[in-house]
């Protein structure tokens, strides 16, 4: 009995102490990120001024995200790669938009912008203008559309 209290005192320490390790943010300079990341800033928002970047550290990862003074988000995985874009109140790159999302979009939605893309392991995400979400598969098809 006295080794399951001590087992389950363990236990309850090792418990207690996960949230010390998890969710840690802190303000960065932009030359802090990941090269890659530090490129595509440069390259896609070279005319906007950051008004913060930081890095959030989780237990076994770590992402980035560039917040600029237009409202503008970019959010970067731990090698630097463009996770999400969100130009709430303008437009996205268009070199960062598939070419197959593009045409999509201009053939169905014309006049439309394109607000917010996501893209991760299975699918990407945009957002119009309008407030309409597209999904597309890996093969840039139209799976889903939400309003």
């Amino acid at each position: 009995m006295k080794k399951f209290t001590i087992l389950l005192a363990s236990l309850a320490v090792m418990a207690s102490s996960v949230p010390a390790f998890a969710g840690k943010d802190r303000i960065i300079t932009v030359g802090e990120l990941p090269a890659v990341a530090q490129q595509f800033v440069q390259t896609h928002f070279k005319a906007v001024e950051v008004s913060y970047a930081k890095v959030d550290e989780e237990l076994f990862d770590k992402d980035y995200k560039v917040v600029f003074v237009n409202g503008s988000k970019v959010e970067f995985a731990k090698d630097g790669a463009w996770k999400e874009v969100d130009c709430k109140y303008g437009e996205v790159p268009a070199a960062i938009v598939p070419q197959q999302i593009r045409d999509y979009v201009a053939k169905n939605f014309a006049g439309r912008k394109i607000v917010s893309i996501d893209r991760d392991k299975r699918d990407w995400e945009v957002k119009l203008d309008n407030g309409l979400d597209l999904k597309f598969d890996l093969q840039f098809r139209l799976i889903e559309i939400d309003d």
